[in-house]
């Protein structure tokens, strides 16, 4: 039976020492039956808890870093990941503008 990955840096190099799981890298040890919530939660400007995969619309118009494009107030976007973070938390596909990261509290649920 194939070993988890490190809960802590997600390392595939895991190993068994006693009751424990340990994990080189980081040295995080753990034991096989902790369960840790691994799914981040990450809210919207209204508090609606988003999840991938899930439709959002901008609340707000948002310069493109590095570019002279402006992404439109009520410009959607499908999350594809949402990641831990204090800023820009949402990998989106946005609409005409294509795949980039947005802050959280910029977008709406739709």
């Amino acid at each position: 039976m194939p070993l988890p990955p490190c809960l802590n840096c997600h390392s595939d190099y895991v190993y068994q020492d006693q009751s424990l799981l340990v994990c080189p890298e980081c040295g995080y040890e753990w034991s096989p039956e902790e369960r840790v919530e691994d799914e981040v939660k990450v809210f919207d400007a209204n508090g609606n808890v988003l999840e991938e995969g899930g439709k959002i619309i901008l609340i707000k118009d948002l310069k493109v870093k590095g570019s002279s494009k402006v992404l439109k107030i009520g410009t959607k976007a499908v999350i594809k990941r949402i990641k831990e973070g204090k800023d820009h938390q949402l990998d989106c596909r946005v609409d005409g503008a294509g795949d980039m990261f947005v802050s959280a509290h910029f977008v709406k649920k739709s």
